[in-house]
């Protein structure tokens, strides 16, 4: 990955220092923001960005001894960048506010790279820069595929939306399936055997799954495409209330709730996730999809593995239909509750009574 980075570079001297720049912000994130992981936690982040930069499969792993001393090169670039702030990315002889994504991508253009920046959960912000593979329009908005990643940060995050445009990540998407399929708890390895039996694996080793993993992985796709529309579409969780509360409560239990209410509204709305599944009838990706629902979703979402269950009997839409429809209805109370909890006690003294509201209403019954 550093070689092909580095001919890019080469070939294309005017991106040296704008690429260069992007690496140093990383570096500035990573370091700041990575007390919000559990050891568990940063150490499957760390193992991820080292497969990155070497160009590992997502089965391929690392020389113990060689990655340990990797994440302690890691660690002591972050112990020197932890305090700085984020630069200007200096291109085409302007320099550009490394959120103004919009502008960087349209002098981005000529070159075929696209620029991604933004904050994921607990507010980290997150940046990287990768290759255009093809660009297509879905009932209005611009899908982007991305090849080969040339910087990133520690966040392996498979789908996002961006100005407008749903972005694919798939260098990140390959790392981020292969390890749901690796650690998938016991609960959730029967829908993953539906959804691969459907994906024409001969049989559920690992083996299999290697050979077979680019089709797996274009099957998942489309999941993330629709789950980036549903919320593009959404209409229930306002926008911007959403972006006030994971801003005062990051790192939270209400920020990972309000989180999961926007995911569930845009999996189990009219235009999103679930939709397309049924309306396409694809057994792999609705089996893929009950198998990776964790945490939060499952006590938000109970319906769902259940009607599956029986749908891998009697093959009946109709009940995945029906246990969407209740899922959304969910979603749509715990947005609506949210937002009145939120905008009913402005201020910022009132926040402390807003978080004990929300615990003690909607999470304490959900076990949180």
């Amino acid at each position: 990955m550093l070689e092909m980075v580095a001919k890019i570079m080469i070939e294309n001297k005017k991106l040296g220092e704008f690429i260069e720049t992007i690496q140093d912000n990383c570096d500035i994130s990573d370091a700041a923001g990575s007390g919000i992981f559990s050891i568990c936690g940063m150490a499957l982040r760390l193992r991820d960005l080292s497969k990155w930069e070497k160009g590992l499969k997502p089965w391929e792993e690392n020389d113990p001894e060689e990655l340990l001393n990797w994440i302690d090169l890691k660690e002591q670039l972050w112990e020197k960048t932890e305090e700085l702030d984020f630069k200007p990315l200096p291109l085409l002889g302007r320099e550009y506010d490394p959120f103004d994504t919009h502008s960087i991508n349209q002098a981005l253009s000529p070159f075929h790279l696209f620029y991604g920046a933004g904050y994921a959960h607990s507010l980290k912000p997150t940046f990287f820069l990768a290759g255009i593979e093809k660009i297509y329009d879905l009932d209005g908005t611009p899908v982007i595929l991305l090849g080969r990643e040339l910087v990133r940060d520690l966040l392996t995050i498979p789908a996002l939306n961006q100005d407008g445009a749903i972005l694919i990540r798939r260098d990140a998407a390959g790392l981020f399936l292969w390890d749901q399929m690796v650690y998938l708890k016991k609960s959730g390895q029967r829908f993953l055997r539906l959804g691969l039996r459907h994906c024409g694996l001969p049989d559920f080793g690992i083996e299999s799954r290697k050979l077979h993993f680019q089709s797996i992985l274009s099957v998942q796709e489309q999941t993330y495409i629709h789950h980036e529309i549903g919320e593009i579409r959404d209409r229930v969780f306002d926008h911007q209330v959403f972006r006030e509360i994971v801003s005062e409560f990051p790192r939270t239990p209400v920020e990972l709730l309000a989180r999961t209410v926007k995911d569930l509204l845009a999996d189990t709305g009219p235009q999103g996730t679930l939709k397309d599944i049924i309306a396409t009838k694809n057994i792999t990706r609705l089996g893929l999809y009950a198998a990776f629902q964790d945490g939060l979703f499952r006590p938000l979402f109970p319906r769902l593995r259940p009607a599956v269950e029986r749908f891998a009997s009697d093959r009946d839409w109709e009940g995945i239909e029906e246990a969407r429809q209740e899922g959304f209805q969910t979603a749509r109370q715990y947005a609506g509750d949210l937002t009145a909890m939120f905008c009913e006690n402005p201020g910022r003294e009132n926040l402390p009574l807003v978080e004990t509201q929300i615990k003690e209403r909607l999470l304490q019954p959900l076990g949180v």
